[in-house]
């Protein structure tokens, strides 16, 4: 996760609405991150574990909380932190001080904060019709399938 590095070629509209979808879950659930995503520009799914399924209307209130947060226009911006700092502050598990000495950390407003070395969109203006297509809930793992 270096500046070095080539970042991830996702779709930086979906990419950036799946860092809004991780936040939201956090703060909603007092969950993790997504243990898995695939990214794709017609249709991506973020998998997290949850002791049980989210009923209708909490993911009602997934799909409203993050179409509001993108319809506040917020800047997504990016910064390097040197791997001691960043591991202070975020969870760095899937990374080594080794191949990282530093950490792009992406922004979203004031919402979001997330160590990360894909592809992003400039303003949340950006993501148009966020809307979750599908959800299932299979032995403690809850999987949102959406589309923009």
């Amino acid at each position: 996760m270096t500046e070095q590095k080539a970042k991830k070629n996702y779709h930086a509209p979906m990419h950036t609405a799946e860092h809004i979808l991780n936040r939201t879950m956090v703060n909603m659930f007092n969950c993790e991150r997504s243990e898995k995503c695939h990214i794709e520009r017609k249709k991506s799914k973020c998998d997290f574990k949850l002791e049980k399924a989210p009923t209708e209307a909490e993911i009602k209130q997934i799909q409203n909380t993050i179409k509001e947060v993108i319809a506040k226009e917020l800047d997504v911006t990016e910064k390097i932190l040197n791997f001691n700092d960043a591991n202070n502050l975020f969870n760095l598990k899937r990374i080594t001080k080794e191949n990282n000495p530093k950490v792009r950390i992406i922004s979203i407003g004031n919402y979001d904060d997330c160590p990360c070395i894909g592809k992003h969109i400039s303003n949340t203006r950006e993501i148009i019709n966020f809307r979750i297509t599908t959800t299932s809930f299979n032995d403690g793992v809850f999987r949102v399938r959406y589309k923009i």
